[in-house]
């Protein structure tokens, strides 16, 4: 994705819930203690993209990130 379309799809929701925590990048960037800005972090995930958090389920306004099932049932509608 580019930095573009990651900036839309995060929308106001806090970006630090699209990276993703089991990703080599994140631990040797410590960005857990030390979690990168909002660009910064877009430019990351875009240039890396296995830094993004995935599945991701978007059903119109409604997002959905990681597999977490009460979450993809909810935003799914089922």
């Amino acid at each position: 994705m580019s930095e573009s379309e990651l900036d839309r799809l995060i929308g106001a929701r806090d970006y630090k819930q699209f990276l993703n925590t089991r990703n080599e990048l994140y631990r040797e960037r410590n960005m857990k203690a030390n979690p990168p800005s909002r660009a910064e972090a877009i430019k990351l995930m875009a240039a890396h993209p296995n830094l993004i958090r995935r599945p991701i389920l978007v059903n119109g306004s409604k997002i959905a990130v990681g597999f977490e099932e009460e979450e993809f049932r909810k935003t799914a509608g089922v």
